[in-house]
């Protein structure tokens, strides 16, 4: 089943500072990418490109590399149908907007799991279960 992957999954990966975060997000991007499952959404492309310039300050040559690594997943493209969506899900269950983005992309994509360090794990919020990748209980 297709796999959605959200940014603090491709923001771990780069952090030299947590070294065994960093290799879990690595070994898990790694996996999904030769099993042919892993998707994010432009949301998460952008979330990426943020904060690896602005936080971990990451030269903007080897961010851009990294965005076409990371291009090889299947990209769902964030439309007004999804923010939409969003809005919806923000009011009836209390998320964040931007959370909610992310589980509507990850529901129409057709991912079974959302692996995310910001949401409840073992939470199925319509029909995605979210999955903590650094976490040993999900």
């Amino acid at each position: 089943m297709a796999s959605f992957i959200d940014s603090n999954v491709l923001i771990y990966a780069e952090a030299s500072d947590d070294p065994v975060r960093q290799k879990q997000a690595l070994a898990l991007l790694r996996t999904l990418k030769q099993s042919g499952q892993g998707i994010v959404s432009t949301q998460v492309l952008q979330e990426y490109c943020n904060v690896a310039l602005r936080k971990l300050r990451l030269d903007s040559n080897y961010v851009r590399i990294q965005l076409m690594a990371h291009e090889q997943f299947e990209v769902v493209q964030i439309t007004p149908i999804l923010i939409h969506s969003a809005l919806d899900l923000h009011q009836t269950r209390s998320l964040s907007f931007y959370d909610a983005l992310i589980i509507c992309a990850a529901k129409t994509s057709g991912c079974s799991t959302l692996y995310s360090e910001e949401l409840n794990a073992g939470e199925v919020i319509q029909g995605v279960k979210i999955v903590n990748p650094f976490s040993t209980v999900n």
